[in-house]
């Protein structure tokens, strides 16, 4: 440490001594390096003058400026602790955060979150009290502590649940550790959904790095084919993540993702030889392979017209490559998943699906709808032709 800090005792009693500022920026101008002496000296400008507003945004500058990450748990807690309370409640807290990434110790780095916490009026600063118990909940989360994470996240949601709108990094916070606390459970369907908003309050070019990129493009493709839940791909498809795959060694991930939107099951077949790359996926090869015949039977029902969904069960293994004798259970997975609404006539050997999930469609899906609607405008023009002359005559 380069300046004097607050010793435990009072670092756990949320105490620190009295702000003494020229003996502060003295100190300082004296142990940092020239780069950050106008940060200094524009500081004690602000504070003499009480201008909270443009101390803080001065402070951000300085807790951004790379040369500042060894003093910056110093600078806090024995400057900006002084008038903590007169600084709008959520740049203080976000401050903090940052700050509290330079401390290694575990139980310091959770002393310094947790007392920062109790000076926090929730009524009040509701914002600032998410933004914080949800890097809390990350603390324990990295620390281990499961359990912890989870009662700190439902603390977190409680108080989000209840405020009609927040600040997209606030929703970032939380949406962020749920889905890590779901990838550390392996309960892919939370983290996959998790994830997907976490994505929808960041931005990927300038809040996470290249490498973070293709950590949530993997991960998120892994938890949609392992998701038992998950069967429509088309939101992460559309999403930018799924770029970071492209020219890495995980882009037949990216691959297989379209190809189970697609329920090809010749594709699938194809890339197989692919999955024991990622063991998890291989593990599970029984799983992935119900999940493509169920992807390629709701695709099968999706590219047929509504006065075209009763299907024979040897039409049905036809498309899903399965024997014939493997349909009916296949069907019965599809209801009870709710992926199709319909009955069966096991005498007869038939499925009449009557409703197929909505889907969120990639762009050949679209455009095989659009020849649905083609072909029905086309019936209605050859009706209303038909039509026309006799309501000529009977008029």
């Amino acid at each position: 440490m380069y300046f004097k800090v607050p010793d435990e005792t009072q670092r756990d009693r949320g105490q620190s001594p009295k702000l003494v500022l020229d003996e502060f920026i003295g100190t300082a101008l004296s142990a940092t390096p020239s780069e950050l002496h106008p940060f200094f000296e524009s500081f004690k400008t602000l504070h003499t003058r009480k201008l909270w507003h443009q101390l803080t945004l001065k402070l951000f500058e300085f807790f951004d400026h790379p040369l500042s990450k060894p003093f910056r748990v110093d600078v806090f807690e024995r400057f900006v602790t002084d008038f903590e309370s007169k600084l709008n409640q959520l740049r203080l807290v976000e401050m903090g955060v940052k700050v509290s990434k330079e401390i290694d110790n575990p139980q310091t780095h959770l002393a310094f979150l947790t007392s920062l916490l109790t000076r926090i009026n929730k009524d009040t600063s509701p914002e600032a009290y998410i933004l914080l118990y949800a890097n809390i909940a990350h603390a324990k989360l990295l620390y281990g502590d499961l359990e912890g994470t989870k009662a700190d996240m439902d603390e977190a949601w409680k108080i989000l649940d209840s405020v009609e709108s927040v600040e997209n990094n606030v929703n970032a916070a939380y949406y962020g550790v749920a889905a890590d606390y779901y990838k550390a459970k392996a309960e892919y369907a939370p983290y996959y959904r998790n994830s997907l908003l976490y994505l929808a309050c960041v931005d990927l070019a300038t809040d996470m790095t290249p490498e973070e990129r293709l950590q949530r493009a993997h991960d998120l493709g892994i938890s949609a084919l392992l998701g038992d839940t998950i069967y429509n791909f088309g939101e992460l498809l559309m999403h930018p993540i799924l770029d970071a795959l492209d020219g890495t060694p995980h882009e037949w991930i990216k691959k297989l993702l379209f190809t189970f939107n697609e329920g090809s099951i010749g594709k699938f077949e194809a890339l197989a030889p692919l999955l024991p790359q990622e063991p998890i996926l291989q593990e599970n090869y029984p799983f992935l392979r119900q999940k493509i015949c169920l992807m390629a039977l709701i695709e099968s029902v999706f590219k047929r017209s509504a006065d075209n969904r009763t299907m024979s069960f040897e039409t049905i293994a036809t498309e899903t490559r399965l024997p014939v004798d493997e349909v009916e259970h296949l069907v019965m997975k599809a209801l009870s998943l709710k992926l199709i609404r319909g009955s069966m006539d096991q005498v007869d050997q038939k499925a009449q699906i009557t409703w197929v999930q909505p889907r969120v469609l990639s762009r050949a899906q679209i455009g095989v709808l659009s020849q649905r609607l083609d072909a029905w405008v086309n019936k209605l023009n050859a009706v209303e032709k038909r039509i026309t002359p006799e309501v000529l005559t009977s008029a």
